[in-house]
């Protein structure tokens, strides 16, 4: 009996988002578009630098979680926050968007993680993370019940820059596959590729991942070539399910010796893109663990993503079941 469709793992991190121009990014030495993990002190230098910022709890996974909720899924999330005020703010967050999260909070230091993402004109968001409490999570936070009865474990990529998550996943793996379900990553980022390629891959090839989302970039970076329908072509052969994104030119879900070719849902304006491939994956986990076809799970992510560029934060300010209601998909 499933008591979740999602369980998704993952870095538990508030984000801080403030708007500034490409200079700003070049002379405090951030890698635009990247995920820059930073130390305690470089997160204090870079938040008294920032201009006025919105905070709003987020994390990859946890993000996905919250889009799983508001298309109507039942979600679960394992996640380290510390007994803080921010560690407070994330978990009324993620519970109050209909998420279960149990995970134990550190009762020491490490404090909570935190994100400032500074967003230019062009809607680009880069990232410099501080991990904090995020270093802690560990075997012993999964809830081997919540894991054999969630029908798909989905983590991210991110997950592999603290050690001691490792064990996690491998944990939640074993749980998942002797119950029958399925587990899922996204390769996160191409620089966090870079720095796992191989990893990755035996995640892939060993069959202890059976579902891999990453966008354009990520693909390349994997198999390390600039050619991207050689790239297609292996990740259809590394995994059962693979679901790449290519922004406004859509996505393209390989399976069975099949492409499927989705087009990206037409928006006014880009705002914003935290989040976007996260909320691809909700829409798609969603429709995917609701029995829907692939191309209907695409559109499903493509809706998603183009719902929240089009806002400030990683999250949906509104219903997901409502937008897809209007849309035709449910």
């Amino acid at each position: 009996m499933t008591q979740f469709d999602v369980l998704t793992v993952g870095n538990a991190i508030v984000d801080i988002i403030a708007r500034c121009d490409d200079g700003f990014l070049t002379e405090n030495g951030i890698i635009k578009g990247a995920m820059n993990l930073i130390d305690a002190e470089r997160a204090e230098l870079l938040y008294a630098r920032m201009g006025p910022a919105v905070e709003a709890s987020g994390g990859s996974a946890g993000n996905t979680a919250a889009g799983i909720a508001s298309f109507g899924g039942r979600a679960a999330y394992f996640g380290k926050v510390a007994k803080d005020q921010l560690g407070e703010i994330f978990t009324h967050d993620i519970r109050a968007q209909g998420v279960h999260f149990g995970t134990k909070p550190l009762d020491r230091l490490p404090p909570t993680a935190r994100s400032m993402i500074f967003v230019t004109e062009d809607g680009e968001r880069s990232m410099n993370t501080y991990l904090g409490a995020c270093v802690e999570l560990g075997a012993e936070d999964v809830e081997a019940a919540v894991v054999a009865s969630a029908k798909v474990t989905y983590f991210e990529g991110y997950l592999w820059d603290p050690p001691r998550a490792k064990d996690a996943i491998r944990a939640c793996a074993r749980i998942a596959h002797a119950n029958g379900r399925e587990m899922s990553m996204t390769l996160s980022d191409s620089f966090c590729v870079h720095r796992y390629r191989d990893e990755f891959l035996e995640l892939m090839r060993s069959g202890t991942v059976d579902i891999v989302f990453a966008n354009k970039a990520e693909v390349l970076a994997l198999y390390e070539t600039e050619d991207f329908e050689q790239a297609l072509s292996i990740i259809a052969s590394d995994c059962r399910l693979a679901v790449v994104t290519m922004s406004e030119e859509g996505s393209i879900i390989l399976a069975e010796g099949k492409r499927i070719r989705v087009h990206a849902t037409p928006i006014e304006r880009v705002v914003d893109t935290t989040g976007a491939g996260d909320l691809y994956a909700a829409g798609f986990l969603y429709g995917y663990t609701q029995g829907r076809s692939l191309e209907d799970c695409g559109k499903l992510g493509s809706l998603a993503a183009g719902i929240v560029i089009e806002q400030i934060g990683p999250r949906p300010l509104a219903s997901l079941a409502e937008a897809a209601i209007e849309a035709g998909l449910a």
